[in-house]
């Protein structure tokens, strides 16, 4: 590893699996010393059993739709590291390419609520909790969103217009908290990950990681020019590494790096999404 982040501190929501566990350990692995947040304490704690030194690892259980424990997430960080360098606002959930033609008005409207509290107002709580002291350290942000945040058909409506969302979220927080913080993003394309659904649609229990151990040997690769590409989530970090890393891109604020396999320069895998109706 590069070392990087040699005495910085971070925390990381969604920080108890998947790409959010897989940033933490890079980055500890990198140097720093992180705070890892989420609703799930036992998967908070094997990532602190889990670290080669587990004195700079700290786990605070909270939902990112609490901004009272975001808050506490910061306190504790700054009371156990002395300081914050760097929020990762990555905690989210899928809509499993739900359909507007498969909602029903009720589903929409709860799920709707569910999907853009955590995904678009989780980030923005998280950074309001974390800003102040950001200013201090001349830190940064790095959000995580998705190929989604560009393109349509990373998801159904409602996890692309929330990615979307957290894509102008993140341009509008790197004008307005510069110059003292930068503020930018990792577009990630699919993954196997344990992320789940919205609740309100029934997914809490839905996982990707699950759809990629059903795939057969002999499925067709994915539709992107790099469909041989990795989809650890452990390939994903070294963006976050860069991004964090005031002294390898301190002039650099509002800009996703988009780690999608390529998705961009794709076109549609097919004329039109509502041939079927």
């Amino acid at each position: 590893m590069s070392g990087w982040l040699e005495g910085y501190a971070a925390l990381v929501t969604g920080g108890g699996s998947g790409i959010g566990r897989a940033v933490a350990e890079r980055f500890l692995a990198e140097g720093a010393a992180v705070t890892v947040f989420g609703r799930d304490g036992d998967r908070l704690a094997d990532v602190v059993r889990s670290a080669a030194d587990p004195s700079r690892v700290h786990a605070v259980t909270g939902d990112v739709r609490d901004c009272h424990r975001l808050h506490t997430a910061v306190a504790e960080t700054v009371e156990r590291f002395g300081k914050l360098d760097t929020l990762v606002a990555n905690a989210g959930v899928w809509d499993y390419h739900r359909q507007l033609t498969r909602l029903s008005a009720e589903e929409l409207d709860t799920a709707f609520d569910e999907v853009f509290s955590i995904n678009v107002k989780g980030y923005l709580l998280a950074a309001e909790a974390a800003w102040p002291e950001l200013v201090k350290t001349r830190g940064s942000i790095v959000m995580t969103l998705s190929n989604a945040s560009f393109y349509t058909n990373g998801g159904g409506p409602l996890y692309t217009a929330s990615k979307h969302a957290c894509l102008g979220l993140m341009r509008e927080l790197a004008y307005e908290l510069a110059p003292k913080v930068r503020v930018n993003g990792v577009a990630c394309g699919g993954m196997n990950t344990d992320l789940r659904g919205p609740e309100a649609l029934g997914m809490r229990d839905r996982s990707i990681g699950a759809s990629f151990a059903k795939k057969r040997p002999d499925a067709p690769p994915p539709p992107i020019p790099l469909h041989d590409s990795s989809t650890d989530p452990r390939d994903f970090t070294a963006p976050y590494v860069l991004l964090a890393a005031r002294e390898q891109s301190g002039p650099i604020t509002g800009h996703a790096i988009q780690a999608d396999g390529g998705i961009g320069v794709r076109g549609f895998a097919r004329a039109a999404g509502g041939d079927h109706l």
